[in-house]
């Protein structure tokens, strides 16, 4: 029985048709009876005392601050009514049963589980490792190890320069006696040279190998402990590949047809070949699996952010978000195969029928006003693009691109003609040479000027977005001017001094950034009718004549 299912009234229902087809998961406007849904989801969460978690909205709230994916799936029964179910993705409140929402594809908590089980082994080698790692005589031993192994580092390369000014000495000896002694004389001297230098060698030998007898003891009376760590460290990692094999396949997804497939089988196919961590946690597998199972018919879905943003990442409390694409995209796929979806956007040309402006043009070099929503080279499904009609429009010449723009961004891009011209603009391009301005609308009011440093990388489970990396990002560094406000909103200028993917509305819409998304951000901030940024001032050197030049472009918002 669907006992998760919640039935719309006829006043919620009043006016709104049924969805054709079901929501294209990764790219959506929510349909609004999911926006309904999710509505009385929100208001449950605001309102309810059934569990204790801390989203991070309230500031006296003890505990660590983790804000949630939450999901809503508009379904259908057997007859005919019409309600949804929610979500949530991983664990709630320390659990993964909640009355209002529907449990996991698998419970791996639940009481005597084999993950349990094997969990409770973990933690024992991970104790046994702790209790050798804190052995009073394990650290006395590594303290005297590193203490002699400084001062054997000290005493040999000592050694070794008293050894090398000997050997200079020497040296100056034989050039000053070659000139004085006899033949024969210069023999003996010779010889007692050699002498010296032979027992210089002994010296060393001597020091080096009692230096090396010490720290081999030592390393041998450490070694019962090392080795003992050691073997207890790959028996954890076995055991929790095991585990993670085991876990995999107990994951197993239904879609329409009542086909099942597995965590394992499912990632698989797919160019890493094995499941990221915490797939098959998120809302929507979840959802799809509870109504598969009760035989209700998926109509639509919609996923919101509640809570504080992650750290890393940006997520906006109560926003609407697509379905991850690293971890959820292979198990969407074979969960809504056979359902009609509405039409990927990602497919659709926008920038069809948008003009692209020559602004300048010589033998060399093209400069070009790129309108918002045009790809600067062919994307995988969309061929249309700056790079293509140039292409068309030099008829025998092959334009060379030189950097990019975002799709979504309008502006100033240059195009070489020639490979000479590529090599010298792409040169003055990565030796930061070239100065670059972008004009921006802020979705708040942003006072004054400054800097913003914030290393970013690729977030591995949901290309493209970006996210910040103090550990693996790249650096990127953004210079910025507030230059008025408009509406309850800011225009700015932005002076990218790195070239970072989405740098510039990740340091726009970052906490620790400006917070305050681009209007029109549809990955950071809200969609909009376009996104509010322009790349509108662009100065190089001419590749040929040394000249400078300088392109300006305003922004039209």
């Amino acid at each position: 029985m669907a006992d998760r299912v919640i039935y719309f009234t006829d006043d919620e229902r009043t006016g709104i048709a049924l969805p054709e087809k079901f929501t294209f998961p990764f790219y959506y406007e929510p349909h609004p009876l999911s926006v309904v849904a999710a509505g009385k989801l929100k208001h449950y969460l605001e309102t309810q005392t059934g569990f204790d978690h801390n989203f991070g909205l309230d500031k006296d709230a003890e505990g660590l601050a983790i804000g949630k994916m939450f999901g809503v799936l508009i379904v259908q029964d057997n007859q005919g009514k019409t309600g949804y179910l929610c979500a949530f993705s991983g664990k709630l409140a320390d659990s993964n049963h909640h009355p209002m929402f529907v449990p996991p594809v698998f419970d791996m908590l639940v009481e005597d589980s084999f993950f349990l089980k094997e969990q409770y082994i973990l933690n024992d080698i991970n104790q046994q490792v702790k209790d050798i790692e804190s052995d009073d005589k394990y650290i006395a031993l590594k303290a005297e190890y590193e203490q002699l192994a400084k001062q054997s580092e000290k005493e040999i390369n000592d050694f070794k320069k008293y050894l090398k000014t000997n050997k200079q000495d020497r040296k100056k000896q034989r050039q000053e006696q070659k000139e004085i002694l006899s033949e024969a004389d210069y023999a003996t001297f010779e010889a007692l040279m050699i002498k010296h230098s032979l027992h210089d060698k002994h010296r060393f030998n001597v020091l080096y190998k009692d230096w090396e007898d010490k720290l081999n003891t030592l390393h041998t009376n450490m070694a019962h402990f090392d080795n003992r760590v050691e073997q207890l460290k790959q028996e954890r990692k076995e055991k929790s590949n095991a585990l993670q094999q085991q876990l995999f396949e107990q994951y197993s997804f239904l879609n329409q047809s009542g086909q099942t497939k597995s965590l394992h089988a499912i990632f698989s196919e797919t160019v890493f070949g094995r499941p990221p961590s915490a797939a098959g946690e998120c809302a929507t597998p979840k959802l799809l699996q509870y109504a598969f199972l009760n035989n209700l018919i998926p109509l639509a879905m919609a996923e919101f952010w509640w809570g504080a943003s992650p750290k890393s990442e940006i997520r906006l409390h109560g926003q609407f978000y697509p379905a991850c694409t690293g971890k959820c995209k292979p198990i969407l796929a074979h969960m809504l195969q056979g359902i009609t979806l509405d039409d990927d956007p990602l497919l659709i040309n926008p920038g069809e029928g948008k003009e692209l402006d020559i602004i300048y043009e010589d033998d060399y070099f093209v400069v070009v006003n790129k309108p918002n929503d045009l790809l600067s080279v062919p994307g995988i499904n969309i061929s249309d693009s700056v790079y293509t009609r140039l292409k068309f429009a030099f008829k025998d010449i092959e334009p060379l691109i030189i950097h990019r723009l975002d799709m979504a961004t309008s502006g100033l891009l240059v195009v070489a003609k020639t490979k000479e011209a590529h090599k010298d603009i792409q040169r003055q391009f990565l030796k930061r040479a070239v100065t670059k301005r972008y004009t921006a609308l802020l979705s708040k009011i942003v006072e004054g000027e400054g800097e913003i440093n914030l290393p970013l990388r690729v977030d591995l489970d949901d290309r493209p977005r970006q996210v910040v990396c103090f550990e693996y990002g790249k650096k990127a560094l953004t210079k910025w001017k507030a230059i008025e406000h408009i509406n309850g909103t800011t225009k700015i200028h932005f002076w990218p001094l790195t070239g970072r993917t989405h740098q510039l509305r990740m340091h726009a819409a970052h906490e620790m950034g400006l917070n305050a998304p681009i209007v029109g951000d549809d990955l950071y901030g809200t969609s909009a009718e376009r996104l509010y940024l322009h790349a509108a001032y662009l100065e190089f050197v001419h590749p040929i004549t040394k000249q400078l030049m300088q392109f300006e472009v305003k922004e039209g918002f």
